[in-house]
């Protein structure tokens, strides 16, 4: 990790219902390759932040938005040419298989993917790269955008809830690459697993009620500090 930043939030407010916000003048940094942990308990606003800088949602109002030091905006092209999202519970495409869907996003990204293969061995999914998605189980679809996401090799790899539905040796092997890939960028993901945040993340981002409530740094990384944040 190093100290540049590679984006940054000021002030960002999301709704649904104009009267009812979910994020409150969230403010955040990511720096160039870290790896970032979010956590929160339900409704705490983790998902729509996601959703946000996937460019899904349009009900927001934000006073700086930069990528690389310069200002974007969540649907601009540049910035999505350089970040992959992996949400919680992902159906499109479902009328792909896996190898039709990674052809797809290497072509849309204009790249080529790297290390499928391996990633499909270590996810244990070679029986399944021919299966239209529809057809998965929930946690083989999530290895098939995880395959792709970790091969896509973006500057910026967002992930919701990743453990969700793999099995043991899975999600040990999504713990590996996830620390592993700071030498090709950095990686927010969003867990409610504390496990899966200490063991692989360089910050930690406590997030409640729409606003990030405490950060996290290297040793102060704790199963039971975070507890305590959460429980308070």
């Amino acid at each position: 990790m190093d100290n540049s930043h590679l984006l940054t939030l000021k002030n960002l407010t999301v709704w649904y219902m104009k009267n009812k916000p979910v994020l409150k003048e969230l403010s955040m940094e990511l720096g160039t390759n870290e790896i970032v942990g979010l956590i929160g308990l339900n409704g705490a606003g983790k998902t729509t932040l996601i959703k946000t800088l996937s460019g899904l949602l349009d009900s927001f109002r934000v006073e700086d938005t930069l990528w690389q030091e310069k200002p974007f905006m969540f649907r601009d092209r540049d910035f999505k040419k350089n970040r992959y999202v992996v949400f919680a519970e992902e159906h499109s495409f479902s009328f792909f298989t896996f190898r039709e869907y990674a052809s797809y996003v290497a072509a849309s990204y204009g790249k080529e993917l790297s290390d499928v293969d391996e990633l499909v061995q270590g996810f244990q999914f070679e029986e399944y790269t021919d299966v239209l998605l529809k057809e998965l189980s929930t946690g083989n679809q999530k290895k098939a955008y995880l395959i792709t996401a970790f091969a896509l090799k973006p500057q910026l790899l967002v992930l919701d809830e990743p453990v969700n539905g793999l099995d043991f040796q899975s999600t040990e092997y999504l713990y590996s690459r996830i620390n592993g890939y700071r030498q090709y960028g950095t990686v927010l993901f969003s867990s409610h697993i504390l496990e899966s945040i200490c063991l692989t993340s360089d910050r930690v981002l406590v997030l409640e009620e729409g606003r990030i409530r405490k950060r996290f740094t290297g040793q102060e990384i704790e199963t039971d500090k975070i507890r305590e944040v959460l429980k308070e």
